[in-house]
């Protein structure tokens, strides 16, 4: 398959990619934006493809051991071939990968490596579509892309739950057309949620929504200033969301997290 290797967070690290499926961009790195520069603990970066948003967090928070969790074996090629990069050697003692399907429940989840218990942060981009939207033709767009099952939100957050230590933070990047089932999952296992609107331009609709949450926790759900993309008249990101984008800024939470140890 025919591949790229691109530099992300000027150069930093190096991602192998496929030329034609589903590349890495904005949203990997506002997620990977999410965990702030002095955390500690493990990552888990569910649905990682090759790898783009954990290798962005191991890039910048020197603190923190990266788990990348992928069920594709071509994402998962890519993602090994990424690690394999002289580039990223540095993160050979800070990256692994766990070949997963993130629904795994229970002793078929512990099987392959995900632990109860055993992280402090956990990352998800899950499939942003529904069955009825219409899909690309491309197979690894699509497997990236479209929900194939109603229940996702709640398969991948029951996921996370499952394998993050009491007081850790969850972070979920999705179109805002999904803050009801998102909330909807987090009910009953993370509490404290914090949503921040993506917005393109300060004057449209939010785009995407960022929603943090502390496992066991039961506080309310507070929506924060939004992220605005472009703040001037072009195309160019604006100064905070540039910084944010190649790894020079972090998007921590108000009310920071204070996983057990």
């Amino acid at each position: 398959m025919p591949f790229t290797i691109d530099a992300f967070h000027y150069g930093k690290y190096h991602l192998v990619q496929p030329k034609g499926g589903h590349r890495a961009g904005m949203d990997a790195m506002l997620l990977a934006a999410t965990i702030p520069d002095d955390a500690r603990g493990c990552v888990a970066d569910l649905g990682a493809g090759a790898g783009a948003a954990g290798l962005a967090v191991a890039a910048r928070v020197p603190g923190v051991a990266v788990t990348l969790v992928e069920r594709s074996k071509i994402m998962l090629d890519f993602a090994r071939r990424t690690l394999a990069l002289e580039q990223n050697a540095w993160a050979k003692d800070r990256v692994d990968i766990i070949a997963a399907d993130v629904s795994l429940k229970g002793a078929a989840r512990r099987a392959v490596g995900l632990a109860d218990d055993a992280y402090d942060w956990v990352i998800l981009n899950p499939p942003f579509n529904e069955p009825g939207d219409r899909l690309t033709p491309d197979p690894l767009r699509a497997e990236a892309h479209a929900m194939s099952d109603g229940e996702m939100f709640d398969h991948w957050l029951r996921t996370a739950g499952a394998i993050m230590r009491p007081g850790g933070q969850v972070c979920i990047i999705a179109r805002p057309r999904s803050i009801r089932p998102i909330l909807d999952a987090l009910a009953g296992r993370f509490g404290d949620t914090e949503v921040t609107p993506v917005h393109s331009r300060a004057d449209g609709e939010a785009i995407r929504i960022l929603v943090t949450a502390i496992k066991q926790s039961r506080g309310w759900v507070n929506f924060q200033p939004a992220l605005i993309i472009h703040d001037g008249p072009g195309h160019s990101f604006g100064e905070r969301m540039n910084a944010l984008n190649n790894g020079r800024s972090a998007l921590p939470r108000r009310r920071p997290a204070r996983p057990a140890r």
